[in-house]
């Protein structure tokens, strides 16, 4: 990695009360919105603001935003929450970044779009990347041997046959969309491109750069680009970013945009994280083997580990992140939150002949409640919760969400709590594989995102897993937290080592034993209809073409 981006002049931060005089301007993109905080210096979220971002399924299988939708939420949140705050915008030392990962956006020379951004859940790349990773020799796991051998040895990982990292977006785009990858000068991903509208920068870092296998992980302090990778990949090296570290200072913020926020033109811009790195420094779980959850638009299993290692088998690796010693286990399931924001805006409110009133502002909380009101187990109801696909501990592409044991004595109520229910059920399928990689029997884990701020939901998790379910303070902030953090590291205001006492928790849910019992059955029955149901969605799946 270039140093090119570590010139500036180091900054001052070094008395104990520019923790409260500082400040970080954190963003946190995720596929439903840009959410903007201003983040004192020890993590402490004291303003916060969110807008909106549309999503666009194409043909059934693609996924899109506008990345002009993603600046102009920025933006907007950005002067909201400032304004919100009324901090002294010179107070403002950095600006940092926490974006979804596995985005894909081709810009040109001046770094215009040349097509709306391909998201971590299009799946258009799926029969290009099989044949990219497919060789002359027998396959393993739909992979040729030695490519697979190649990717696993160097990166640490290996494409997703689903097409959903980047690798498959390119090459999309390469075989499909052959004018457009002609003009392509780079390729960027979601945290990328905001990096580039803040500095004039095109730069990617080493997690956001990570699904697009093309570097040698090896060595955690040391990633760099491999040309055989880049050449299995069949992208032209040239149109890949340079490539730099989370923590990295790559400019200042550009004088128009320093302007239009009132924050000084000497702005720092962090390189930032893709959001499962900054999830993990927020949720403070920063130990080896110490687990957290993300439970957002998907989620995640996610522990700092001292070592690279790929089950490529159940789609869990140990990858680059922002720790420099360290590698962050990863096991993803594709939709999450994203169930009951498929209910609301689909079923309860959405914009047709039907409607008669908008969603609350707290919908997701009235959900809560009522969910509250119906016993473990939703009264036999089982969802299961694949909008789009698995991941882990199955990369299957053609599972779909179902609602199973629907009888005319059912509530809402009840499906409420069956599809919280449900994403708790496919996240104790995924722990038996997360065990074994970790080769221990955790017995705790702390939960972050849109989803832990409801304590029925941190329940039913602590009763489905059988583990102590721990919640943080702001557990919704816990990526912009994260992000914070990352750039105080990168101004030289903290260490790593530091995180953990910056972050404090709200409350802890045991197991209930009464529940124990009712929630092995619906797992089993949760497996048996995984089992039954497969060659079900794969038959669809053949019909449609897909």
């Amino acid at each position: 990695m270039s140093s090119k981006h570590s010139s500036l002049p180091p900054p001052t931060l070094t008395h104990p009360s520019d923790v409260s005089r500082y400040h970080i301007l954190a963003v946190d993109l995720g596929t439903s919105g840009c959410k903007t905080a201003v983040v004192r210096l020890d993590g402490t979220v004291i303003g916060f603001a969110a807008k909106p971002v549309a999503m666009h399924v194409v043909a059934e299988v693609g996924t899109e935003q506008n990345p002009e939708d993603w600046w102009q939420a920025f933006l907007q949140s950005a002067q909201e929450v400032l304004k919100q705050t009324q901090v002294d915008r010179q107070s403002v030392v950095a600006v940092v970044c926490s974006c979804q990962g596995e985005g894909t956006i081709p810009v040109d020379r001046s770094g215009t779009p040349l097509t709306h951004a391909m998201l971590w859940l299009d799946m258009r790349g799926r029969a290009a990347v099989h044949r990219l990773v497919k060789g002359r020799l027998p396959s393993i796991a739909g992979y040729d041997p030695i490519k697979l051998w190649r990717w696993i040895r160097l990166t640490g990982g290996a494409p997703a046959l689903s097409g959903k990292d980047p690798i498959g977006h390119m090459a999309f785009i390469r075989e499909s969309l052959p004018g457009v990858y002609e003009k392509t000068y780079k390729f960027l991903n979601v945290l990328d491109f905001m990096n580039l509208r803040l500095t004039g920068e095109m730069v990617a870092t080493v997690d956001s750069l990570l699904t697009s296998w093309v570097t040698d992980n090896r060595d955690p302090a040391h990633i760099k680009m491999d040309d055989r990778l880049i050449a299995m990949s069949r992208i032209d090296r040239d149109k890949f970013p340079q490539l730099v570290r989370c923590t990295d200072q790559i400019g200042t913020l550009l004088p128009d945009i320093a302007d239009e926020l009132g924050l000084s033109r000497r702005t720092r811009v962090i390189a930032g994280s893709v959001d499962n790195t900054a999830s993990a420094l927020g949720s403070g779980a920063i130990g080896d083997g110490e687990l957290h959850l993300y439970i957002g638009t998907s989620s995640w299993v996610g522990a700092h580990v001292p070592y690279q290692k790929t089950d490529v088998f159940r789609q869990i690796a140990s990858l680059p992140c922002a720790l420099p010693d360290r590698y962050l286990m990863m096991a993803m399931q594709s939709a999450a939150g994203s169930n009951l924001a498929f209910l609301k805006d689909n079923l309860l409110f959405p914009q047709d002949e039907l409607t008669t009133r908008p969603a609350n502002a707290d919908i997701f909380q009235v959900l809560g409640r009522m969910a509250a009101k119906t016993p473990a187990g939703s009264r036999g109801l089982l969802y299961l919760p694949w909008l789009m696909g698995e991941r882990t501990p199955v990369d299957d592409p053609n599972l779909r969400a179902t609602l199973m044991n629907l009888s005319l004595e059912h509530t809402r109520a009840d499906i409420f709590r069956a599809i919280m229910e449900g994403v708790a059920l496919n996240t104790r399928w995924m722990m038996g594989s997360v065990r074994k990689f970790l080769k221990q029997q955790p017995n705790e884990m702390t939960v972050v995102g849109g989803g832990a701020q409801s304590g029925l939901w941190c329940q039913i998790l602590a009763d489905t897993l059988d583990m102590v379910i721990h919640q943080p303070e702001q557990p919704l902030q816990a990526n912009v937290r994260g992000a914070a953090f990352i750039a105080g590291v990168g101004i030289n205001a903290i260490d790593f080592s530091d995180i953990q006492t910056h972050v404090s928790r709200q409350a802890s849910f045991e197991p209930n034993p009464q529940n124990r019992g009712i929630y092995q059955q619906r797992y089993q029955e949760f497996l048996a209809a995984y089992r039954a149901l497969r060659p079900v969605y794969k038959t669809r799946a053949k019909r449609a073409g897909l």
